[in-house]
């Protein structure tokens, strides 16, 4: 992959560019952010880390957002001291990004951009596979850590998937869920179940290197160097006829974004809660 711009160096920003070029995953970054030189600063520190930390990725800093144009991916992250790009500022801010690049998938990182995605997909007619959320992706690794804890375990034996609509509407389906290969209910009873059920609310909206971690996480896995699945704000279907709203769904990504919604198996009550969360 040959170049990711950020459009934003606050603090998921800057955490993004420097995880992303410690990875070594892509060619290039482009931290864009209007406010004076802050973007070229963080970009010449992350620069500066390279022999320490061993990472090839060029780096470069910018206030100009037309730098953008010719990347493979733009990440819409968070201005420096202004919060995350949303509403119509960010709507506005995505208009322009899809005159100037095109043919680049747009990457929301931010816990509150889940609206930005359904409507730019629904308003400005970008296809659901290029416009999309990553910051779900933080909250399945938290929902990981504390079902690690349950157990006395490691996160990384959890495989788990949440869907829906957070903080009010998040599904979490324990059949499907694993712990070191086995079914999850069968380390898990009911009442350990409902107490972590009851505790995901709380664990939103991450934190800005939380979301850092997921929006690389999922611009790895575009850029090949990992077949992870990852859960993102994806855009409704509205060509099935029901007006339904962005919602949090497990993904196989590629290249292009999104390949594919891999949705687990889903018993009576959680596909009904599903569908609760995503009606208008």
């Amino acid at each position: 992959m040959q170049a990711v711009a950020i459009i934003g160096a606050g603090e998921i920003g800057g955490a993004l560019a420097h995880v992303l070029a410690r990875r070594d995953v892509v060619g290039e970054i482009r931290l864009i952010d209007e406010s004076g030189r802050v973007a070229a600063g963080k970009a010449l520190d992350i620069a500066q880390a390279a022999p320490v930390e061993l990472f090839a990725t060029q780096m470069s800093g910018s206030t100009d957002i037309s730098t953008a144009a010719g990347a493979a991916i733009v990440v819409i992250a968070d201005r420096m001291g202004g919060g995350e790009w949303s509403g119509e500022d960010g709507l506005m801010l995505v208009r322009r990004l899809v005159q100037m690049a095109s043919g680049a998938v747009l990457l929301c990182a931010g816990a509150s951009q889940r609206e930005l995605v359904e409507r730019g997909v629904r308003e400005l007619g970008i296809a659901r596979t290029r416009l999309f959320g990553s910051a779900p992706e933080a909250l399945v690794a938290a929902a990981r850590a504390i079902v690690a804890l349950e157990t006395q375990g490691s996160p990384r034996d959890v495989a788990l998937s949440l869907l829906g609509v957070p903080p009010t509407h998040i599904v979490l389906p324990w059949d499907d869920a694993t712990i070191g290969g086995f079914a999850a209910t069968r380390a898990l009873g009911e009442p350990a179940r409902r107490r972590i059920d009851a505790r995901l609310p709380a664990l939103w909206p991450p934190g800005p290197y939380a979301l850092a971690a997921a929006a690389s996480k999922v611009i790895e896995a575009m850029a090949g160097g990992s077949r992870q699945r990852a859960t993102c704000f994806v855009a409704p279907d509205d060509a099935a006829g029901r007006r339904m709203r962005a919602a949090a769904l497990p993904v196989r990504l590629g290249p292009s974004g999104i390949a594919g919604v891999v949705l687990p198996s889903l018993n009576v009550h959680d596909r009904v809660a599903l569908d609760n969360a995503m009606l208008l």
